[in-house]
C-alpha cells in the first residue's frame, strides 16, 4: 500500500518512455528501472502483489524519480548509466571486466603478437578471450614459431637471437617489407579464426622439407607443433558449420530467479560457457535485457559478429543500442544451440534451489532477523568495530562491512588511535566514530544499516553520543555482548538495558558470531603489525648511532632483531653503515640473550 505522497506522485506520472529510480528513506537509489510507459510500469509496483525479491524492494521504497527520454534506445543507454553510477542494491549488476587474457597483434610499423589483459581502441587485432590461461599462452607460442613477426625491441644493428631461431621476421637488423607482415597477419589471423587445416598443410611441406635434407631435429619439431594443433586448438568438438564468432544467450525463470546461460562460439567451437543466477525484480525481457547491455558494457568486452537470443527479447533495440545484429534462428543448428543453452539454464535452477533457500536464510534472512529484532526498517549493511592494544600501547580499531550477511572486505578500514594513549574503551570508541562517519558525511558516500560495537554499555553509549550529539546523523547502533567466555552471547539495543535473549540456533545469532569473529581477527591482527613495527623500531632507536634512516635500511633488508644480529659485518657495512655504528649494533645485539632477541 502507498502512502499519500507516493500515491500524488504516481497520479502525476506520465503516459511516456523514461527511467524510474526508487529511493529508500535515507535518500539512497535502491533500483533503476525503464519502461515504455512510466505511468502503468511504476504504478504496477504498489496496485498489484508481489513476493520474493520485488516485495522487498516494495517495502523499502519511501519516494522515487523519472527521467523521460525519446525512444527505447536512449532508456536502454541511460539506465546502464545510472545502474554503474549508484551500484543500486537491487538491480543486477556485473563486475568490470572478465579477466581473461587476449592474444592481440600490434598496429605498429613491425607488429608483434602478445598475451594483454586490457583490450583498447588502438587499431590493433584482439582474439579472445581465452578462459584457460595455459591454452592462451601455448596458443601465442606455437605461433611466434610457425607465424612469427617481430620478437626483440627493435632495430639494434644486428640479428637478434629469435631471429636465429626463425621466431623474428627481422626487425633488429633490416626493413622488413610491410607486404611480408600483412601476409603474415592474414595467416594468423586466419588460423585464429579456426582455420588450422591451412596451417597443418603448411608444417606438412615444411617438415618434408627438412626431412629431405636431413635436419631430423627441425622435422621432430614441426611434428611436436602438429601434435599441439591436435590436442590443444582442434580438441573440442566442432559444433557450427561456419566461422562466425557469436554469443548466445537464453534463460529461465521460476519463482522470481532468473538463470542465465551465455555460449561463446569461436573458431567453429564452444570455448566458453557462463552461467549467471540471480533473483529479479522485473519481468525476465527486461532485466535479460539489461543484463545483456551491462555484459557488453564492461571493460575488456568483445562483442561478437551475431548474438543469438530468443524470440520475445527487443532484438531491433539491442542491435542498435549494441551494434550487433541479435537474431533468433527457427531451425538448424543455431536453433539447436540457443534450445540448449536455455535447457542448461533450466537444469542450473532447478539443481540449485535448495541451495540458494538455504543461503538466502543465512544471508538476507539473518540480516533480516537481526533488524525485527531491534525493530528498526530492513537494512543490508553492517559495520561493526573493535579496539586491540597490549596494556594500553600501540592502540588501534577496525571496521568490518557486512552486506546481506557476507562480508565485503574492499570496504574493511584500519584506524591508528592519534588522540588516545592509553586503555580507554570510550575514547577510542568516539575517535574511530567520529573519523569514520565525518569523513562519510564529507565525501558523501553511503551510510550504514546498523553499526555494531564490539563491546558493552559503554561503546555503545559513546558511539550514539558521537553521532547523535556532534554529528546529527540518526543511525541505529547496537552493542554486541559477550559471555564470560569471550564469545558471542547477545545484543544490546539500549544503554543499560538487558540483552534481547536471541534464539543461540537461529540464523540472526550465527550471523552476529561471523562479524564479532571476522572484526576482532581483522583488529588483532592489525594491531599484532603495528606492535611488531614499533617493538624492532624502538629497541634499534635505543641503539647509539643508529637514526631513521638507518633503522629503515635495517628493517627492510632483515626483518628482525636476530637476522640483524646474526648477520656478518660485511652484510651490513653494503648497506652503506659505518664501520664504528656496525660494531655497535654487533655489540648491543650480542649482549641480548636469545630469547630477549627471538622476543623483539
Amino acid at each position: 500500500m502507498a502512502s499519500e505522497y507516493l500515491e500524488h506522485k504516481l497520479a502525476l506520472l506520465p503516459d511516456l518512455p523514461g527511467i524510474y529510480m526508487m529511493k529508500n528513506i535515507n535518500g539512497h537509489i535502491i533500483y533503476v528501472g525503464k519502461a515504455k510507459n512510466l505511468k502503468n510500469r511504476v504504478r504496477s509496483y504498489f496496485k498489484s502483489s508481489h513476493e520474493g525479491k520485488t516485495a522487498r524492494l516494495v517495502s523499502e521504497i519511501a519516494d522515487f524519480e523519472t527521467i523521460i527520454v525519446s525512444n527505447d534506445k536512449e532508456a536502454f543507454l541511460l539506465e546502464i548509466t545510472m545502474i554503474q553510477k549508484h551500484q543500486p542494491h537491487y538491480n543486477i549488476k556485473l563486475k568490470q571486466g572478465t579477466g581473461y587474457p587476449y592474444i592481440k597483434i600490434t598496429n605498429e610499423r613491425d607488429p608483434e603478437t602478445k598475451i594483454v589483459s586490457q583490450v583498447r581502441k588502438d587499431g590493433a587485432y584482439y582474439f579472445g578471450p581465452y578462459p584457460n590461461v595455459y591454452a592462451a599462452e601455448e596458443t601465442l607460442h606455437f605461433l611466434q614459431k610457425v607465424y612469427p613477426l617481430r620478437r626483440c625491441n627493435g632495430f639494434q644493428h644486428r640479428p637478434c637471437l629469435y631471429y636465429h631461431m626463425g621466431q623474428c621476421l627481422g626487425a633488429c637488423f633490416k626493413e622488413v617489407p610491410e607486404e611480408e607482415y600483412a601476409k603474415q597477419i592474414e595467416r594468423i589471423k586466419s588460423f585464429l579464426n579456426g582455420n588450422v587445416a591451412e596451417v597443418k598443410r603448411h608444417l606438412n611441406g615444411q617438415m618434408k622439407t627438412a626431412s629431405d635434407k636431413l635436419e631430423f631435429e627441425r622435422a621432430a619439431e614441426i611434428r611436436d607443433q602438429m601434435h599441439y594443433i591436435e590436442v590443444t586448438v582442434e580438441k573440442q568438438k566442432i559444433i557450427s558449420t561456419d566461422k562466425t564468432p557469436r554469443d548466445i544467450f537464453n534463460f529461465y525463470l521460476d519463482k522470481g530467479w532468473l538463470s542465465v546461460q551465455i555460449f561463446f562460439i569461436r573458431q567453429t567451437r564452444l570455448i566458453k560457457r557462463e552461467k549467471r543466477l540471480f533473483p529479479i525484480v522485473d519481468d525476465a525481457v527486461s532485466e535479460m535485457s539489461s543484463f545483456i547491455t551491462q555484459f557488453y558494457n564492461r571493460k575488456n568486452s568483445v562483442l561478437p559478429k551475431e548474438i543469438l537470443v530468443p524470440e520475445e527479447m527487443p532484438k531491433d533495440v539491442l542491435s542498435n543500442v549494441l551494434g550487433v545484429p541479435f537474431r533468433t534462428p527457427q531451425r538448424g543448428e543455431k536453433r539447436a544451440l540457443l534450445d540448449m543453452a536455455g535447457k542448461n539454464a533450466r537444469l542450473v535452477l532447478e539443481e540449485k534451489f535448495r541451495l540458494l533457500e538455504l543461503d538466502e536464510q543465512k544471508t538476507t534472512g539473518a540480516m533480516k532477523e537481526i533488524t525485527d529484532a531491534l525493530g528498526i526498517r530492513p537494512g543490508h549493511k553492517i559495520e561493526a568495530f573493535d579496539h586491540s592494544h597490549i596494556q594500553g600501547a600501540d592502540l588501534v580499531s577496525a571496521m568490518v562491512v557486512f552486506v546481506d550477511g557476507q562480508p565485503n572486505k574492499n570496504l574493511y578500514r584500519k584506524y591508528k588511535l592519534k588522540t588516545v594513549d592509553h586503555a580507554d574503551e570510550a575514547a577510542s570508541t568516539r575517535e574511530v566514530i567520529r573519523r569514520r562517519y565525518s569523513r562519510v558525511l564529507k565525501e558523501h558516500t553511503e551510510l550504514p544499516d546498523l553499526i555494531l560495537m564490539d563491546g558493552g554499555d559503554i561503546q555503545l553509549d559513546a558511539a550514539r553520543d558521537v553521532l547523535e550529539n556532534e554529528l546529527g546523523l540518526n543511525v541505529p547502533v547496537a552493542a554486541m555482548v559477550k559471555n564470560d567466555k569471550h564469545k558471542t552471547a547477545d545484543l544490546l539495543s539500549e544503554v543499560n538495558d538487558t540483552p534481547m535473549h536471541l534464539d543461540p540456533k537461529s540464523q540472526g545469532f550465527y550471523l552476529l558470531q561471523r562479524i564479532q569473529d571476522e572484526v576482532h581477527r581483522f583488529a588483532i591482527t592489525f594491531h599484532r603489525q603495528v606492535h611488531t613495527k614499533h617493538s624492532l623500531s624502538s629497541r634499534l632507536d635505543d641503539i647509539p648511532g643508529v637514526g631513521p634512516k638507518t633503522r629503515t635500511k635495517l628493517l627492510r633488508k632483515f626483518g628482525s632483531l636476530k637476522k640483524i644480529a646474526d648477520a656478518d659485518t660485511e652484510e651490513l657495512t653494503k648497506l652503506g653503515i659505518s664501520h664504528t655504528v656496525v660494531d655497535t649494533i654487533k655489540l648491543t645485539l650480542a649482549n641480548e640473550t636469545p630469547q630477549k632477541v627471538e622476543k623483539s
